[in-house]
């Protein structure tokens, strides 16, 4: 890893001292020579490199969880930096190259567990690497591929990140999702977009090494078993790739159809149909709905022969489905949100590719690994100040199955209800680029938990506070 940093801050710094600084002036005292200085060749792979755009994003996160009384309290402030280089078209083609580091800056003890449950931080240790909770650092080639573009099309093959309803950036930490394989976009037909590709890599949020799917499956918590006894998955899930397809189809202006199916080799099948719907009103007012259904299946054994430790058991399957309604305007946005996991089994799906795309998802928790479910959330968006101020207020409540139901709840979650606040400024003109935002959250408890505390640490009857500065720039 320190080898590929290295490799990566020679790269930049080459680029950086091969480009003109922007804005960059000629020297009027000095004498060109027309035989020393040609013209610019844009059509050279020279001009390809010299035109590339450098970028870079700064953040500092700081993130405190209060649990119950009795129970360990934790926080931690980080510190982190991305560079990235992208060249211009050289025929078509574009190189991109890009690198991550984070660094704790303080927090209390992450390894030390919890005196009553034996567990540790749930949420803090995201900052860094979950992988050694010891280490207070955190290094990630990121970006390394090939980009094909032909009109509105384009096709990368390489590290990258890609963003779809399942494998998705989940960048609620210091670092996203990445991944690696073969991605492609087709937007030739019009009103039509697909996006399809060939995963064999990833390197999930809160980790610096890149694994093959299968192995990527259990980095996170694992839970347990349908049977009541622990999950024995991590490291031993077979999967050598990852295909998925999405279809995008916008019927008019105002509806908009989408059909996406990802296949994990050896493992499971998960397919979803959504369709937006808005409803202009008078005065750049409008009514928006949308509806939502998602169906998984087993395939094969599900990553293992052995059942003890496969990821989804040979009668796996799960069935999903929501709704929304809202109405907004430049300043307002109200949506109510429902969504229901079926009784035929766990919604399951790696936590550590993406966040789930129910409607009534709500940062720092999640309902994947339950069935039986039903959640209803309301949000309230306000924006103002030229969109630079953007507050949010949101409620929702989720039943779920009773914590010894081991065949419908993964992780022996309780029912809860979460409330979440959320305020971000945008700054403009001298310090254009940075952002601030303050995250609140509450979960309270609606379950029974049978007096054990290993169902409300780091679960319920919590809060958690966010403070997050992001600082982007270019060259």
């Amino acid at each position: 890893m320190k080898r590929r940093i290295l490799l990566l801050v020679v790269v930049l710094q080459t680029v950086l001292l091969s480009t003109a600084q922007p804005g960059e002036q000629p020297d009027k005292n000095r004498v060109y020579d027309a035989k020393q200085t040609p013209a610019s060749d844009t059509t050279s792979l020279l001009h390809a490199l010299k035109s590339g755009r450098l970028t870079g994003h700064a953040r500092s996160f700081f993130m405190s969880t209060q649990n119950e009384d009795g129970l360990t309290d934790y926080y931690a402030d980080a510190l982190g930096v991305t560079l990235r280089y992208e060249t211009n078209k050289f025929h078509h083609v574009q190189f991109a190259i890009g690198g991550f580091s984070a660094f704790n800056i303080a927090s209390s003890n992450l390894a030390k567990p919890d005196v009553i449950t034996g567990m540790v931080s749930r949420y803090e240790i995201g900052l860094f690497d979950i992988t050694n909770l010891s280490k207070r650092s955190l290094y990630r080639l990121e970006e390394l591929y090939l980009m094909y573009t032909i009109r509105e099309s384009s096709i990368k093959a390489g590290r990258q990140f890609i963003n779809t309803p399942f494998i998705n950036l989940q960048d609620g930490r210091m670092n996203a999702t990445a991944v690696e394989g073969v991605w492609g976009e087709l937007n030739e037909i019009p009103t039509v977009k697909v996006q399809l590709g060939w995963l064999w890599g990833m390197s999930p949020r809160s980790t610096g090494a890149w694994y093959n799917p299968g192995k990527s499956i259990g980095l996170y918590s694992t839970g347990i078993n349908p049977d009541g006894t622990k999950s024995g998955y991590a490291g031993n899930i077979k999967s050598n790739g990852i295909a998925i397809m999405g279809i995008t189809k916008m019927i008019n202006d105002n509806v908009k159809l989408q059909a996406w199916d990802m296949f994990t080799e050896n493992v499971f099948n998960t397919a979803m149909l959504q369709t937006d719907i808005i409803f202009p009103l008078k005065s750049n007012n409008f009514l928006f709905m949308a509806a939502q259904i998602i169906k998984e299946g087993v395939i094969k054994y599900g990553g293992n022969e052995n059942q003890c430790k496969t990821y989804f058991s040979k009668e796996s399957k799960a069935l999903s489905f929501g709704a929304k309604a809202g109405w907004r305007n430049k300043e307002w946005e109200v949506s109510l949100n429902y969504n229901r996991i079926t009784g035929a089994g766990r919604y399951l799906f790696p936590r550590e590719w993406g966040v789930e795309p129910f409607f009534t998802f709500l940062p720092r928790e999640r309902n994947e690994g339950t069935g039986d479910v039903q959640a209803i959330m309301s949000k309230v968006n306000y924006t103002i100040l030229k969109e630079r101020l953007k507050t949010s207020l949101a409620a929702g409540y989720y039943s779920l199955p009773d914590v010894k139901s081991y065949k419908l709840n993964k992780y022996g979650m309780p029912s809860y209800v979460q409330v979440n606040a959320d305020i971000r400024y945008i700054f403009t003109k001298h310090v254009k680029g940075l952002e601030t935002e303050f995250l609140a959250v509450a979960k309270l408890n609606k379950g029974e938990t049978y007096d054990n505390k290993k169902s409300v640490f780091n679960k319920v009857n919590m809060m958690q506070y966010n403070l997050i500065i992001n600082y982007h720039f270019s060259q």
